[in-house]
């Protein structure tokens, strides 16, 4: 019988993250579905509001690893943790949020249990008892489904795999684990970030606006207006507080010595060699190519282009809705009407 763990980061204070629910949702499906034991893992300096939000979730244990040495990211004490969790749970199956913190340090933490350690998992289900996860695989172009005998197995599960976990708040008996030798050589100095206005890429955001390498190409009056681009795409996400994708065509012309929209890094990249994001409603302009209709948009809900181009068949093949317009005209007319 499988034992299945969550682990998970919590802030002080606060209930358990959108993501870490999501993660927790899939964990109870799976312990029903095959019979194994649900317990819960918390990382944090203080747990105890996040344990007390998921307290309905049938968990039958709640562990916790906790104290300002665990609050901040870091190699050496978020790995100490979290085999400290394992060893406590005596997880055979082990789902954390496939968070930057997470992913940094799971497959260190399968090679210290002796386990196996898989990223960027799609899906979680049990066929004839046994776990089954789903991932993508050669530039995000095959999907697969496996399985693995070795345990414990460590399995990092990305954002919208399944809607977060909703349930009765309550009191959760926290059991403390102790971590032994946790000496560190780092420690957190501050945080540096861009105002809230410059923010381009928001994860949570209803609307994922995505721009492609027409944005900076002569325009049907001969002209290359990258500044005119640059101020109605700025516009338009801070007042709709959308995300900003990029198709790598895009981001790379710098490389180029041509003039780039300035607020675009790779960070922003979205496609077979940038990231999968997950929103309600997509929107691209001015892309062609392949990565933002194929493989960047797969988990897009609602999915919009705009192209001059009515036969763009990346577009019609990939969009529900193709608005056969000028980009610059209509992000304008957009603009007037949210101001």
């Amino acid at each position: 019988m499988e034992t299945i763990l969550l682990m998970a980061h919590a802030e002080a204070g606060e209930a358990l993250g959108k993501q870490a629910r999501e993660v927790l949702a899939a964990a109870v499906a799976v312990a029903k579905d095959c019979g194994g034991t649900l317990c819960v893992g918390l990382v944090g300096a203080d747990v105890q509001a996040a344990a007390a939000s998921v307290a309905g979730c049938g968990a039958a244990r709640f562990l916790a690893v906790s104290g300002e040495d665990f609050a901040n990211a870091r190699y050496g004490t978020d790995a100490a943790a979290a085999e400290a969790l394992c060893r406590a749970a005596d997880a055979t199956l082990v789902l954390v949020p496939a968070t930057s913190r997470w992913n940094r340090v799971i497959a260190g933490v399968a090679h210290r249990l002796g386990g196996r350690a898989d990223t960027h998992v799609t899906g979680l289900a049990v066929n004839e008892g046994v776990p089954r996860a789903t991932r993508w695989w050669y530039r995000q172009r095959m999907e697969g489904v496996f399985s693995r005998s070795t345990r414990p197995w460590l399995l990092a599960l990305e954002g919208g795999i399944a809607a977060a976990w909703e349930g009765a708040a309550g009191q959760a008996v926290i059991e403390p684990v102790a971590v032994a030798g946790t000496t560190t050589r780092s420690r957190l100095e501050g945080f540096e970030s861009p105002p809230a206005d410059q923010q381009t890429i928001r994860p949570d955001a209803d609307l994922l606006f995505v721009t492609g390498a027409g944005w900076t190409k002569k325009q049907p009056d001969g002209e290359v207006k990258t500044a005119k681009a640059e101020e109605l795409i700025g516009t338009f996400l801070k007042k709709a507080r959308a995300s900003l994708g990029s198709t790598k065509s895009l981001v790379d012309l710098g490389g180029e010595g041509q003039a780039v929209i300035s607020f675009l890094t790779h960070m922003n990249q979205v496609g077979q060699t940038g990231s999968t994001p997950r929103h309600p409603k997509g929107l691209a302009t001015c892309c062609h190519g392949e990565e933002p209709h194929t493989v960047g948009w797969r988990f897009i809900g609602e999915r919009r282009a705009i192209s001059l181009d009515p036969n763009c068949g990346w577009a019609r093949g990939k969009a529900d809705v193709l608005y056969v317009a000028d980009a610059f005209a209509v992000m304008e007319k957009v603009n007037e009407l949210l101001a």
